[in-house]
């Protein structure tokens, strides 16, 4: 999609408006042109400027009036979503949007995002159907420079969101970690492409125990971002599992059919950094994503087995479907002997985590609440909804190994998302840390708003406006 901000006489000749409108039908400011439509018109059709309301109606100079219910006391977020909603609805190449001229606080990044967002398509298997029209769109009396920085959020988080929907069989651990850093390179910034052998050298105990069942090798990629004159220094790994089938302690078949999405935190933070090197932040970036499948083969690693990641504790396995958390191990050592300021780490690591908050929430377990808060900011920036779990150490005992230092489950069924972020702790070290598990919202399970049914990419905007605070506190 083009974008571009627009001010003074805007032709909408053969072209869509799209307006904004409150409760009670009152224009948002910068909507006026709502005042041109037949009043019956719109009253018999039920519209009322209701929050998520959509009408296309007649006008007398465009193609069409797209009207956009906001409701009461419109923000951000509600102007992202009628604007996401909005752009499904345009039926031609070019539309003009008066909804960046409303007044509203970050009205412009607001827009871009929902439109962005909102007119993302994963097409590449589809044979029939029409992709949406939306080619061109004009903000009038937008902020060019707001348009430039919202756009590269949107651009990089819809590039996470394609390839966590490509099927597990076109994404081996080698062709995704070229994927990603070709789109990362492009960014400016410098990757390196671990192949099993460089993983044997490196002594990456846990890659090396998930890859064994699968005949595809595991990838370690390797990101660097390094502005000029840095602030401070984030640290980003990302569970990148190709496909989990669950390996030897094999999941249930329904419980596979999303499970090309495990790595999910590896797209986030592959497209974080690039988000975050396209826009220029004074951050250095150092991002692991080690890319494994978890599959079922005569070498898989056996219950019982025990694995030796680069650093840390020895981990006995007691269940191989608990492997997010064998490859997290590897990937933490690796940035912990950098010394960044902070790390974080993203996964879809738990169903606990899901149970707990539902899908449309993120847990966010941290080193400390100072950690925890400043995600929670960051989030509320971006727009994304985390929550803090507690990190509780009582509980750390319940992962107490017989015959190693650590297991990667406990013996109950209960808190399995705070055991998960317990087990990472061991390798985090002791600096800042905070885990993200995403296994609820990492999928959208129904279109609505900015959000598409599929892969979300959420906790890449976030991810962004931490490393941005990382930059000015520094």
């Amino acid at each position: 999609m083009e974008l571009r901000v627009v001010s003074g006489e805007v032709s909408v000749v053969d072209t869509t408006v799209i307006a904004g409108v409150l409760a009670d039908l009152e224009p948002l400011p910068g909507s006026e042109v709502v005042g041109d439509v037949d009043e019956a018109l719109v009253a018999s059709s039920g519209f009322e400027g209701k929050e998520g309301q959509v009408l296309s109606v007649p006008h007398p100079d465009a193609e069409t009036l797209i009207l956009v219910g906001l409701g009461e006391a419109p923000g951000f977020k509600e102007l992202r979503a009628a604007s996401g909603t909005a752009a499904r609805k345009v039926k031609t190449g070019r539309a003009v949007t008066l909804l960046a001229a409303s007044g509203i606080d970050g009205a412009t990044r607001a827009v871009v995002e929902g439109s962005v967002l909102g007119a993302y398509q994963y097409r590449t298997y589809k044979t029939d159907g029409e992709p949406l029209d939306l080619s061109e769109l004009e903000l009038v009396d937008g902020d060019a420079d707001a348009l430039a920085e919202a756009e590269a959020l949107a651009t990089a988080t819809n590039l996470a969101r394609d390839w966590v929907n490509t099927p597990a069989r076109d994404k081996s651990p080698s062709a995704l970690a070229e994927s990603i850093a070709a789109a990362v390179s492009e960014a400016g910034v410098t990757t390196e492409i671990w192949d099993r052998s460089r993983i044997e050298e490196e002594s990456l105990g846990g890659v090396l125990g998930v890859a064994a069942g699968s005949d595809r090798d595991p990838v370690v990629l390797k990101m660097t971002y390094e502005p000029a004159n840095p602030q401070a220094h984030l640290a980003l790994v990302g569970k990148g599992i190709t496909f989990d089938s669950g390996g030897l302690s094999i999941k249930p078949a329904a419980s596979m059919e999303e499970m090309k999405d495990d790595m999910s935190g590896a797209a986030v933070v592959s497209a974080a950094i690039a988000a975050i090197a396209t826009i220029g932040l004074p951050v250095k970036v150092s991002c692991i994503a080690p890319l494994t499948d978890n599959a079922i083969g005569g070498d898989a690693t056996r219950p019982g087995d025990v694995l030796r990641p680069v650093d840390g504790p020895t981990i006995e396995v007691l269940n191989t479907d608990a492997e997010g958390r064998l490859i997290l191990a590897d990937g933490l050592g690796l940035v912990k002997a950098l010394e960044p300021d902070l790390t974080v780490d993203v996964a879809t690591l738990t169903g606990a985590a899901r149970v707990a908050l539902g899908d449309k929430i993120a847990a966010v377990f941290a080193s400390d609440d100072e950690v925890a808060e400043s995600v929670l900011q960051a989030a509320s920036v971006a727009g994304e909804t985390f929550w803090q779990m507690p990190l509780h150490k009582e509980y750390r005992k319940q992962i107490d190994s017989d015959i190693a230092d650590i297991k990667n489950i406990s013996g109950t069924r209960y808190g399995g998302a705070i055991i998960a972020a317990l087990f990472l702790a061991e390798y985090a070290g002791d600096g800042p840390w905070a885990h993200l598990d995403i296994a609820g919202p990492a999928r959208g399970r129904e279109t609505s708003g900015e959000h598409v049914k599929g892969a979300s990419g959420v906790g890449v905007r976030t991810l962004v406006e931490l490393a941005r605070s990382l930059g000015e506190a520094g």
